[in-house]
Formats: structure tokens, sequence, C-alpha cells
């Protein structure tokens, strides 16, 4: 067995209510001043106000910053680190999906230590101290309260991200109920970037990719393949919302220890050249990704088959069909045509995936340019 190393958020709390103890633990690990990192959005739905009363009857001063838009750029990140700054802020909570969460964690991050953000990107550039940091998800997708990793849009077509143990939260809190309204086809794509994450972590060719994580990648197949069609179907089911969060957060302890690969890096030019939300990126290229990487990893998408599926047999070709049939089922777009990319574009975004490097080399097998190339041409 090789060496290697597994962290994560050391304290995560989990149920159906739990946000109503955002208060207490804020009052616990945060200091006397928060600024609460959210959304517009969560704002008009009515999730954040609660959370505002509570840490403010905790006897919290508590500012709010809303601003966060999808794929947030430098300038929401400055902005919010500024709004941290004004209110004296002793501690962060991100509240939202995880574009909310990665600001928060920057926010804290940058807040707490002084350093700029353009010397924190790339892996292990952030060296800390943040301010104290709790993050609620309300989205069941990215697992991003459990990885140290915040992804920031830096150019008009172009990512980078910050990755670092530094930017692992202090509590990561997991209530179901948030998620109840969350539209089915952002419980659709966002749940299949969950499953992704497993599915990569598990067969990432990492040099750190380890037991831990596959355990990990397993209960969250399981978790997530048996409730993602209840949670699209009927949102308000609490068993399934519950399933889609905890299969989330296991899948993110999973890949922010054995890194995802090329579903991540030929999904990203597409978002940042067409806006596609990530989870639905990592939808349209997942089978083809991983119909490519059969020579290399059939033996693992074949034991990774009946933990999504109890149905589906140990076979590989099997499990990426069943992945096609849900995608189908739950409503997502099946091509890249049916969300606007044109056929003249494969180019471009060959030549933008080659520049993944970070993930590319995760991949159980080699990825040159004429082989994302076709895998784009197959997803169109």
């Amino acid at each position: 067995m090789t060496p290697f190393t597994f962290a994560t958020t050391p304290s995560i709390v989990f149920g159906a209510g739990a946000a109503q103890r955002i208060g207490t633990l804020g009052a616990e690990r945060l200091g006397p001043r928060v600024l609460v990192v959210t959304d517009a959005g969560l704002v008009r739905a009515g999730l954040v106000a609660p959370a505002l009363a509570a840490l403010e009857a905790a006897g919290i001063a508590v500012a709010t910053f809303a601003d966060v838009v999808a794929d947030p750029p430098e300038s929401v990140v400055a902005a919010a680190i500024a709004a941290a700054r004004a209110h004296g802020a002793t501690g962060i909570v991100g509240l939202g999906g995880g574009s909310s969460l990665d600001v928060a964690k920057l926010v804290a991050l940058i807040a707490g230590s002084g350093e700029r953000l353009a010397d924190a990107y790339g892996v292990g550039n952030a060296r800390g101290p943040r301010l104290p940091l709790m993050l609620a998800p309300t989205t069941a997708g990215t697992g991003s309260e459990v990885t140290p990793i915040s992804i920031v849009t830096t150019g008009a077509h172009t990512k980078m991200g910050v990755v670092s143990p530094v930017l692992l939260p202090d509590v990561a809190l997991l209530d179901p109920d948030l998620t109840l309204g969350l539209p089915a086809p952002v419980t659709a794509a966002t749940g299949v970037d969950a499953m992704v994450h497993a599915i990569e972590a598990y067969t990432s060719a990492s040099a750190n990719a380890n037991p831990v994580s596959k355990a990990l990648a397993r209960e969250a197949l399981r978790l997530l393949g048996g409730a993602i069609e209840t949670a699209c179907r009927n949102g308000a089911d609490r068993e399934a919302r519950g399933a889609m969060l905890l299969g989330s957060m296991l899948a993110g302890q999973a890949f922010a220890n054995s890194p995802v690969a090329a579903v991540h890096a030929l999904a990203y030019p597409l978002g940042g050249h067409f806006g596609i939300p990530h989870g639905l990126s990592n939808a349209l290229v997942l089978t083809h990704v991983m119909r490519f990487n059969l020579p290399a990893a059939a033996g693992a998408y074949a034991e990774l088959g009946p933990c999504a599926f109890p149905d589906c047999p140990p076979d590989a070709d099997a499990f990426i069909a069943r992945l096609d049939a849900l995608s189908a089922a739950i409503g997502l777009a099946p091509r890249l045509r049916d969300v606007g990319v044109p056929e003249d574009a494969l180019d471009l975004l060959a030549d933008d995936a080659m520049g993944q490097t970070r993930l590319l080399v995760n991949n159980p097998r080699e990825v040159t340019r004429a082989d994302a190339w076709g895998i784009y041409r197959a997803a169109w």
C-alpha cells in the first residue's frame, strides 16, 4: 500500500433542521462579528433571514454580502473581501451553492491573512491564516464544504483555482431542509456533478489516490444513485434530499484527496465559453470520457456500477449505459449541440481543455489534444 495523506473538514454537522444550530455554532467558532456570504436568489427565497436571525440571537453582529454570482469573477471576490474588512469580521459563514462557498473560503483567507489573491492561485500557495469559517451548502453537488479548493473566473473565458488545506472550513453544516426548494433541473445537474466527483476520485491516477477516498466514493455513489431520480421527481422528499446532500459531501471528501481528472478538464471550457452550468457541463462529457478511459479503467468502472445502481452488472459498458439512461431520465440535455455549442467551437474547446494540466494529469489514460477533440466531437 502506497503512502497517502487525507485531510477534511474537522467538524461536520448533518441532519434535518441542523441550520437552526447556526447561531450556537457561530458563537462557539466565529467570534463576535460575522459576515454571511450568499447570493440574492437565496435572500429572495427566504433561506438567509433565519440564519441571520439565529446568529443575531446568539449575540453576534452580522453583515451580509449577497452579490455572489455563478462562476464568480475576481471582482465579486474583491467586493466580498472589502465587505468583510468594512464589517471588521471575526468569522465568515458561506451559505449557498458552490459559488457562494468558494467565495466565502477566499474571503476568510484574504481577510485573515492579508495575502493577495493573485499570489494564492495554484496548489499550495495560499498560506493563511484565515478567519474562522463555517460553510452551509444549499445544493447537493460541489462538496465545497469539505474541499480545499476554490475556483475563480479570471478572464472572459478562463478560470483559476486556489488549492490549499488552509481553505478547509472549521465546520460544515449540512441541513437537507436547505435544499428542499431546489428546482429539478438544478437538482439533476448538481447531482450528476457529485457522481462525477465520486467516479473520478475512484479512478484518479493521482499519486495520492487512496483507499479512504475509494471507500467514500463507493458510498457516495450508493447514496446518490439511489436518490437522484426521487429528488428530481419530488423535491420535498427529505430522505432523498438528505441522501443527496450526504452523498455529495462524501464525494467531495473523496476527490479533495484523490483529485478529479479529464471530465472536469473538458467541462471547464464549456462553462467558460458558453456559460453552461458546471454540473451540466460535467454530465455532457462524462460518459464520453469514460468510454475513452475504458482501456485503462474498465475494471474500476465495473466495480462502481453496482454501487450506483444495485441491479447493474459488474460491467463497465453497462455502467456507462446506465449513466446515459439516468441523464435522460432526469431531463439533462444529451448533447453539446442541444445547449448551443456550435460544431466549429470544438477546436477552441480542445485547445482550452489541454490547458487544464492540473486535472489531466490525474486521468487514468493520457489525453492528447486530438483525444480531447474526439471526445468533444462524440459529445456534440
